[in-house]
C-alpha cells in the first residue's frame, strides 16, 4: 500500500526559508528590472554600455555566492552569514537611492548589493537541503516551492518598481527594494526556532567574535573592489574569470578524489551546470534585450489598459508561480512510484523549451509585425511562458541537482559553484545582447525591429542546436547518475 505524498509536506523549516527567500528576492528584481533602463535614461549610458554594465554587475552578484557558501560552511555559520549578508544588501538598495543625487556613488551602492548578495545567495539553499534526508522524494518538489518563492517576491516586485520608478523616481524605487530585505530580515527573527539544531558546524559554536570582524573588514574592502571593477568592466571580467578557474580547479579535484558512482555524479553536475550557462545567457537577455524590444517594438495594451513596458518582465515570475505547483505536484506523483524523468532529461526539456521561446519571438517579428514595425504583446506573453517552463526546468531545479549528486561536506562550495555559472552567463548575455543595441538616438520601431528578429532568431537557432545535443546525452548522464543504485541493487540480489 503506497503512502500519498503532498508537495506541501515538507519539514518545518521551509516555511522560513520560504519567506526570507521571498522577501530577498523582492528587493533584488526590483532593482534588476529597472537598472538597464537607469543606465540609459538617467546616467546617459549607450544601450552597449548599459547591457555590458549590467552583465559585470550581475556576473558580480553571482560571482560571489561561491565566497559566501564558504563563509556560511567554515567561518560564520550558514544562519549567520545569511543574516549579514542581508544586512549588507539592505544598506546597499538604501545607497541606490541616495545615488541618485551623486551618479558616481551608485558603483558603491552596486558593489554593496553585489557583496551582500554573495554572502546571503548560497546560504538559504544549503540550509533548505541540510533538511532532508538522501533519497527523500520530497527534495524536487521542495526546491520547486522554493524557486516559486523567488518568484513570488519577483512577480511583485518586477510588476511595481518600474510603475513607482515612472510615477515617483527611481530613488524611491530602490528604497522601497530595501525595505524587501528588512521584511526578509524579520521573516527570520519570527521563526528562526524552526531551525534550531540545522546548519553547518560553526552554527552550533558560540559566536566567534574575531571571525566576525574578519568578514565584516573583508565585506568592507570587497565593496570598494566590486565598485572599483564596475567602472573598469575589462578587470571585472578578468577577476570573475579567475574566479571560476579557481572554483573549477577545486571541483575537479575534489570529483577525482572521490570514487566509483560517487565520482560518476559529481561528472553529472558538472556537465548539467555547463548546460545551465546556455540557460542563463538566455536569462540575461530578459532585463537587457528582451526588455528594450518591449520598449521599442511591442504594443503594451492590454483590454484596454496601457501597460509599462519593463513591467512586462513580471510575466516570467508570473508563469513560474502559475507553473510550479503543477511541475512540483508532477515530480513527486511520479517521484513516489519510481517514474519520473531524471534531472538530465528535464534539463533537455527546459533548453527546448528556451529555444521556442526564442524562435517564437524571432517569428513575430518576421512575420506578424504591424506596418508600423510593432508586435502585439500576445507575443511576449507566450515567449515568457517557454522561457519560464525552461527557468522551471533548469534553473528551478538546479539547486536540487546540486543537493542530490555532490557530497554534503561541499555542499555550500558546490551550491556557490552553481551561482558561478550564472556570473559567466551574464558577462556572456551581457555582450550577447549588445548584438541588439540599436545605434544612438535610435528608436524608430522600423530600425531596431530586423535587429531583435536577427539576433532572437540566432538565439533560439544556437539553443535548439544545445538540446538536441543534450537530448542525446540524456540516457548516458542518467545512467551515470543512477550507477550507485545499480551496484545497491546487486549487493541485494548477492545477499
Amino acid at each position: 500500500m503506497s503512502t500519498k505524498v503532498s508537495i506541501f509536506d515538507q519539514p518545518k523549516p521551509f516555511k522560513m526559508i520560504f519567506f526570507i527567500e521571498l522577501w530577498e528576492r523582492f528587493g533584488y528584481y526590483g532593482l534588476q528590472g529597472i537598472l538597464a533602463v537607469y543606465f540609459v535614461e538617467q546616467l546617459g549610458f549607450s544601450q552597449q554600455d548599459s547591457f555590458v554594465t549590467f552583465g559585470a554587475f550581475a556576473a558580480l552578484v553571482y560571482g560571489l555566492v561561491s565566497v559566501g557558501g564558504y563563509v556560511g560552511d567554515h567561518v560564520l555559520g550558514t544562519k549567520r552569514t545569511m543574516v549579514f549578508g542581508a544586512i549588507v544588501l539592505a544598506a546597499g538598495y538604501f545607497l541606490m537611492g541616495f545615488s541618485i543625487l551623486e551618479p558616481s556613488f551608485i558603483f558603491y551602492a552596486l558593489g554593496a548589493i553585489a557583496v551582500g548578495n554573495g554572502l546571503f545567495k548560497a546560504n538559504p539553499s544549503s540550509l533548505l537541503a541540510k533538511c532532508y534526508e538522501e533519497g527523500d522524494s520530497r527534495l524536487d518538489g521542495a526546491f520547486t516551492l522554493y524557486y516559486m518563492s523567488i518568484n513570488i517576491g519577483s512577480l511583485v516586485s518586477l510588476s511595481l518598481s518600474p510603475v513607482i520608478a515612472a510615477s515617483y523616481g527611481y530613488a524611491t524605487a530602490f528604497v522601497i527594494c530595501g525595505f524587501g530585505l528588512i521584511a526578509s530580515l524579520m521573516s527570520y527573527v519570527v521563526l528562526r526556532k524552526t531551525v534550531n539544531g540545522i546548519g553547518s558546524e560553526p552554527d552550533s559554536a558560540p559566536m566567534n567574535v574575531k571571525h566576525l570582524g574578519m568578514v565584516a573588514a573583508g565585506t568592507l574592502v570587497s565593496i570598494f573592489i566590486c565598485a572599483w571593477l564596475l567602472q573598469n568592466i575589462f578587470m571585472a571580467n578578468l577577476v570573475l574569470g579567475l574566479i571560476g578557474v579557481g572554483v573549477v580547479t577545486i571541483f575537479m579535484k575534489e570529483t577525482f578524489k572521490a570514487t566509483g558512482a560517487a565520482r560518476k555524479k559529481m561528472i553529472v553536475a558538472f556537465v548539467l551546470m555547463l548546460q545551465a550557462i546556455v540557460f542563463y545567457v538566455l536569462y540575461a537577455q530578459m532585463p537587457t534585450s528582451l526588455n528594450f524590444f518591449a520598449i521599442y517594438n511591442v504594443r503594451t495594451e492590454f483590454f484596454g489598459f496601457n501597460i509599462n513596458p519593463v513591467s512586462l518582465q513580471a510575466l516570467n515570475p508570473f508563469w513560474v508561480v502559475l507553473c510550479s505547483p503543477i511541475l512540483a505536484y508532477l515530480y513527486t506523483y511520479y517521484g513516489s512510484r519510481g517514474r519520473d524523468l531524471s534531472m538530465p532529461g528535464k534539463f533537455t526539456v527546459g533548453m527546448f523549451m528556451c529555444a521556442f521561446g526564442f524562435l517564437s519571438v524571432a517569428a513575430a517579428g518576421l512575420w506578424f509585425a504591424d506596418q508600423t514595425g510593432m508586435v502585439s504583446v500576445g507575443w511576449m506573453v507566450l515567449v515568457y511562458l517557454f522561457q519560464s517552463l525552461g527557468e522551471l526546468l533548469i534553473s528551478g531545479l538546479g539547486l536540487a541537482m546540486v543537493a542530490s549528486l555532490v557530497p554534503q561536506r561541499l555542499m555550500g562550495f558546490t551550491m556557490g559553484a552553481w551561482f558561478l555559472t550564472q556570473a559567466a552567463s551574464f558577462i556572456i548575455g551581457g555582450y550577447v545582447a549588445t548584438f541588439s543595441a540599436a545605434p544612438e538616438n535610435v528608436t524608430d520601431p522600423l530600425q531596431t525591429l530586423p535587429l531583435y528578429t536577427e539576433v532572437f532568431q540566432n538565439i533560439g537557432l544556437v539553443t535548439l542546436g544545445v538540446a538536441v545535443v543534450m537530448a542525446i546525452a540524456s540516457p548516458m548522464l542518467t545512467r551515470m547518475m543512477s550507477a550507485e543504485d545499480e551496484v545497491h541493487d546487486a549487493e541485494l540480489v548477492v545477499n
